[in-house]
């Protein structure tokens, strides 16, 4: 996708972290931005913020766990702008702690938004981008689900949202083969961010009632969130950095999206695991510090 000024972008988990900087990125370009969060203050905000620079903006509270819901962010889509170019499958939340210690909510909760959010947005959004290829012989699209560095290896404490990125990664890779198949003019990324601060760790804020857990954090889920807050917090790299990077792959017609390339490292080593049926490596072989960490805090 090589054109951006007048084309309409899609965007989930729009008001907060990386969706935020995306927002601004198209701004920047001259896009009509679709904006779509949970979060109503934030998302108000935002819209009134780009709106009062000029910017063609729709904002639609959205939970992308639930169907219904991006099939009316499709629909008020396309009656307002007729297009879709760039989608960014986007919202996410996190969960932490011994994954036998994880209620059956927390499952619903982290499954039904990081990963069923994607599929909703994949299943609803790319038969209208293709019909709007069909409808343009100069189409250009292009589809980002952003998972993670968890979703190519397998910390502890960490089960849920392992799980939850493992699964976006796979539905990504597919996504592309079955695009590269039927030859359609529609590229995928898919964005592997490590820890940059963009308030994933205080996603509990916008826990639906209806899944809040009945009995108190275990010691391990205190221990994941304290650990994840000082890495999320601490991560040198900044949101609008990623959506920079984003947006030069989605240019380069590239697949894979990194913020870091040092996690790599034990990424390989776990792919030599499979290859060579070794025993799982341990993902902080590079960082020791952080496993002794967590069992400190675990003892505790």
């Amino acid at each position: 996708m090589k054109q951006f000024k007048d084309r309409v972008a899609v965007i989930t988990g729009a008001a907060s972290g990386f969706g935020r900087e995306f927002a601004y990125a198209g701004a920047k370009l001259g896009m009509k931005l679709v904006l779509a969060d949970v979060q109503q203050d934030a998302l108000a905000a935002l819209e009134a913020e780009l709106s009062g620079q000029g910017v063609a903006v729709l904002a639609v509270h959205c939970d992308v766990s639930k169907p219904e819901q991006v099939q009316e962010l499709a629909d008020a889509t396309m009656a307002r702008f007729a297009a879709v170019h760039l989608l960014f499958n986007n919202a996410g939340v996190g969960s932490g702690g011994l994954i036998w210690e994880n209620s059956a909510s927390d499952w619903d909760w982290v499954l039904g938004v990081n990963l069923f959010g994607v599929v909703h947005g994949v299943r609803i959004f790319t038969p209208l981008m293709l019909a709007c290829a069909q409808d343009d012989p100069d189409y250009e699209g292009h589809i980002v689900n952003t998972a993670s560095v968890a979703g190519l290896q397998n910390a502890p404490t960490m089960g849920i949202y392992n799980v939850s990125k493992h699964a976006v990664v796979s539905v990504t890779e597919t996504l592309y083969q079955d695009l590269q198949l039927i030859e359609a003019p529609i590229g995928t990324s898919l964005l592997c961010p490590y820890f940059v601060p963009t308030g994933i760790h205080q996603s509990e804020r916008n826990r639906p009632a209806e899944m809040q857990n009945d009995t108190a954090p275990t010691t391990s889920q205190r221990a994941a969130q304290a650990f994840s807050e000082k890495a999320v917090v601490a991560g040198k790299i900044t949101a609008a950095q990623v959506a920079q990077l984003t947006f030069d792959a989605i240019r380069e017609d590239r697949f894979y999206i990194y913020s870091d390339l040092a996690p790599l490292t034990s990424v390989r080593r776990r792919m030599e695991d499979l290859v060579q049926q070794r025993n799982p490596s341990d993902p902080y072989e590079e960082v020791p510090h952080i496993k002794q960490l967590l069992r400190a805090k675990l003892k505790r």
